[in-house]
């Protein structure tokens, strides 16, 4: 049988790597062959017409492509926030409990690491100009194109990490300071839709991604239920 080609964004890779997906495969019998890119990157393959028979992305983008034709209708699936983290070791870690102590501890910070292309990354740059902050930030910020930017804590490039917290937990030598404070949070849902004519097992992959135990994966990994 032909794989189940599925486009997924980073968030949930962690989920799909740790069950998710060999679930699927035990109760149907179809592998499945991933994909994973921020959300944006995997729109840009689908720009230059590389359609997969399922995606899991950002919800309101999976919408648009919904309304294009590309995919069928979507599926909310989980949510999640954004969060910091910081090097291995026995170091105090920051408060960032507030939008003020948040503050301080990314200008007190030698580099700050966050994703020029993920969802949290965009939200992130925003954030910082909200805040009037993003000139000091920046000017030592590691900004990384792709990928779980909690791995420039291990090599030295960032003493701080900002991503999605399912993201995070993707490096589990970072510690985990935290989400941003309720004030400065910001949720992200995710979707799951099949390709426009997509097969019984690529049907049958959505219905699975939106299970009771895919959520309970989910949860497991830092994501949340899209009821919260």
């Amino acid at each position: 049988m032909k794989p189940v080609r599925l486009f997924s964004t980073l968030a949930v890779r962690l989920a799909l790597d740790a069950g998710v997906l060999a679930d699927f495969t035990a109760d149907t019998g179809h592998e499945v062959e991933a994909v994973y890119d921020p959300t944006n990157v995997l729109l840009q393959r689908i720009e230059h017409r590389d359609h997969p028979d399922v995606m899991i992305g950002v919800g309101h983008q999976l919408a648009e492509l919904v309304a294009a034709g590309v995919l069928d209708e979507a599926v909310e699936i989980a949510r999640v926030g954004v969060g910091v983290a910081a090097p291995p070791g026995e170091g105090e870690l920051p408060d960032i409990s507030t939008v003020e102590s948040m503050k301080a501890a990314l200008v007190a910070a030698r580099s700050v690491a966050y994703s020029q292309t993920g969802a949290s990354g965009v939200y992130f740059a925003s954030l910082l100009a909200d805040l009037g902050i993003a000139d000091r930030v920046n000017a030592r910020a590691t900004v990384v194109e792709k990928g779980f930017v909690a791995e420039t804590l291990l090599d030295g490039r960032a003493d701080l990490a900002v991503q999605q917290l399912s993201e995070l937990r993707f490096v589990p030598e970072a510690r985990l300071v935290g989400p941003l404070p309720e004030a400065a949070q910001h949720y992200t849902v995710f979707a799951a839709a099949t390709g426009a004519g997509a097969d019984e097992a690529a049907r049958a992959l959505v219905a699975h991604l939106a299970s009771p135990a895919a959520v309970a994966r989910y949860r497991d990994t830092g994501l949340e239920g899209v009821a919260g």
